[in-house]
């Protein structure tokens, strides 16, 4: 059974997260701060790390240096309050796999998780690949065909939608969307969504084939007329 190693100096957070998780399925194991995080990863392996950023003896950040000079393959989802992107950006460097901004929803941060454990678990030379219906990705070869036939899009135009992919048939706010396509943590009246989900639908929609639907006053989700 997969196992994820709770890391935060809050006993609510920890307690919170650690049932979540067991809910979902996965083995939990905790600890308040970095010096015991390394305790725990002594005595057994952990398939992902959730580490909180402020933290004392250890932080988040101390915690992940360290674990890269000697591991470059165990995921790492960073959780902070901090909503500076120079912070998620040191993470990012230091070797996050993700990062999280307090306050979070549970079903937010385990379809991170899932995601996060997707992408390490896959085998040597296997490729990440996205299907709906006639619509696929490959998000290692950053190629998407429809039809069988390439589409040209942007570097923003393609990680939206690997986000709506990795969320088929799910609803995903536009407070997620902004957040991880954008990086932009706070309420807003920016309408870089709704043009980059219009460019988006040009490319990828067809007559007898859209997709891409508006959940109104909610978000986005990805819908495959093929599974039903």
């Amino acid at each position: 059974m997969t196992t994820v190693l709770v890391v935060d100096d809050e006993p609510g957070v920890r307690d919170l997260l650690s049932d979540a998780l067991k809910i979902a399925g996965y083995q939990t194991e905790t600890a308040a701060n970095g010096v015991q995080a390394f305790e725990v990863l002594h005595r057994r392996h952990a398939d992902l790390c959730i580490v909180d950023v402020n933290m004392p003896t250890m932080d988040g950040f101390a915690f992940l240096a360290k674990l890269r000079e000697h591991d470059t393959v165990t995921p790492v989802l960073l959780l902070s309050a901090r909503d500076a992107s120079e912070d998620v950006n040191q993470g990012l460097r230091y070797g996050a796999d993700d990062y999280v901004r307090k306050p979070f929803s549970l079903e937010e941060l385990l379809l991170r998780v899932s995601a996060i454990l997707r992408r390490s678990n896959r085998g040597e030379g296997e490729e990440l690949i996205y299907v709906c219906d006639r619509l696929t990705m490959n998000v290692d070869r950053h190629e998407v065909l429809l039809d069988g036939e390439a589409v040209d899009l942007s570097a923003t135009e393609f990680r939206l939608l690997e986000v709506l992919l990795e969320r088929m048939g799910r609803v995903v706010t536009r407070e997620q969307l902004l957040r991880e396509v954008w990086n932009i943590d706070f309420d807003s009246e920016t309408s870089v969504l709704d043009t980059y989900v219009s460019y988006l639908r040009r490319k990828v929609h067809r007559d007898d084939f859209a997709p891409v639907t508006t959940v109104r006053g909610v978000g986005f989700k990805l819908v495959n007329e093929s599974a039903k």
